[in-house]
């Protein structure tokens, strides 16, 4: 009980922080409605919002939990799972909450939105976003939210106690991904210095890869930190529903069933096929032996790189992107890690957060005005695009890095964050939830 309270009392500071940033602010003038005077709903843009959100949806719930869960430990398969469960459910409730709100609605700054619209106030049935219901704009949003925080959690597994990934969770998501969501996508100050980031390589991967990699610096290694994958068939099942879903995660970022959805639809295809491809020979050729484990690690990397860029290159641009990922994000996984020395279980910063880097850079090489004239970069005579995803990618290391430590000393002050030695050996499916995944 006591714990309970303690998250209620942080998520109200944190509330009561970013009602005193925004009123202690000089007056501001109105930021213009997310209406448009001549916006009018589009039945069919509609419609595939409504599947692009739901498939997003199916990316972390089942899609990343039977991946994570495929490749814990037989004694840890269940608190796997349960991570990416909890963590979609306390972010649907927090998005509505306040998350919404203070990414989307208005700008403070270009450091974060307004307080006008939590639990979703004012946004009324006949509300748009665009050509699309803001409602059903707020869901597509959240379940973005949702999965970012996920992600993060293959780093942390089979060692951090569930209580405090759900603090963490909710801590994470407030002062990281709003913030960082509001930069890039709400208004903030890097959308006003001209940084590309078309489905998340900065808001979502870059963020997520951070966090996994300060996290577990802190958390230290686990007793056993040998990869021993319980069940390749949930691994590939996960890694195929990730691609299935990807394609809303990316066409659906055009916010339209267009021409420019297609495009990005096909980019995604063809950068995450070229880098299951380009993850496949070099493991081939390295070990001798090509690997489902490396092919479905190859399509990860691929579809992380092509995130910031789907919206935005041509299919060369996409099957450059996809080889470049896959071939080093394969050393980065077998030759990096080993080499400095960090516990990232599942590899979320070396899939992650050097393909999601990979990716937001090399959008400022390949973006194509002709593809979509938002985006121009050096290839196309505009080399300062190079310099701003640069700039923008270091804003969110720095950024994101320092919170996730920072995070980390707050939860220590109301719980232990690891589990004891005795409750990893045994297992946190055993030791968090009293279950066992297999009864054979």
């Amino acid at each position: 009980m006591k714990k309970l309270l303690s998250i209620f009392i942080l998520i109200m500071m944190i509330l009561a922080i970013s009602a005193n940033l925004i009123f202690a602010e000089t007056e501001t003038p109105a930021q213009p409605e997310v209406v448009q005077p001549q916006s009018k709903l589009d039945t069919g843009d509609t419609a595939w919002m409504i599947v692009a959100t739901a498939l997003v949806m199916l990316m972390t719930v089942p899609g990343l939990a039977l991946f994570y869960g495929g490749l814990a430990k037989r004694k840890d398969v269940l608190n796997t799972i349960a991570m990416s469960f909890v963590t979609y459910c306390i972010v649907s409730f927090l998005w509505v909450f306040y998350g919404y709100t203070l990414t989307f609605s208005g700008d403070v700054a270009g450091i974060i939105g307004h307080l006008d619209k939590v639990f979703l106030s004012g946004v009324k049935v006949d509300s748009l976003q665009g050509t699309i219901p803001e409602v059903l704009f707020s869901i597509f949003q959240l379940t973005f939210a949702a999965i970012t925080v996920a992600l993060i959690s293959g780093a942390y597994i089979e060692r951090m106690k569930f209580s405090a990934w759900v603090l963490f969770s909710i801590l994470w998501m407030s002062l990281v991904y709003v913030p960082v969501a509001h930069w890039v996508w709400g208004g903030g100050f890097l959308a006003k210095m001209g940084a590309l980031d078309f489905a998340g390589g900065t808001v979502v991967h870059i963020n997520a890869g951070i966090a996994a990699l300060v996290g577990v610096l802190i958390l230290g290694k686990r007793k056993n930190t040998l990869l021993v994958p319980n069940n390749l068939t949930l691994v590939a099942i996960g890694a195929a529903l990730l691609w299935f879903g990807w394609f809303g995660f990316n066409a659906g970022s055009a916010v339209a069933s267009n021409g420019l959805a297609a495009q990005a639809f096909i980019n995604t295809n063809t950068a995450t096929a070229v880098a299951a491809l380009a993850w496949m020979f070099t493991e081939w050729a390295v070990t001798k032996k090509p690997t489902v484990l490396g092919l479905a690690s190859g399509m990860i990397a691929g579809l992380v790189a092509i995130t910031p860029a789907a919206g935005f290159v041509n299919i060369v641009g996409s099957v450059i992107i996809g080889a470049v990922a896959g071939f080093i994000c394969y050393f980065s996984v077998t030759s990096m890690k080993p080499k400095i020395g960090y516990d990232d279980a599942l590899d979320v910063f070396g899939i992650h957060g050097v393909a999601g880097i990979l990716g937001a850079i090399l959008t400022g090489v390949f973006a194509d005005p002709a593809i979509n004239e938002a985006g121009k970069g050096l290839l196309y005579g505009n080399p300062g695009q190079l310099w701003t995803q640069t700039i923008a990618v270091l804003i969110t290391i720095v950024y994101t890095g320092i919170m996730t430590a920072l995070i980390f000393l707050v939860i220590r002050i109301f719980m232990k964050i690891r589990v004891s030695e005795e409750e990893e050996i045994i297992g946190l499916d055993s030791s968090q939830h009293s279950e066992r995944a297999y009864n054979l």
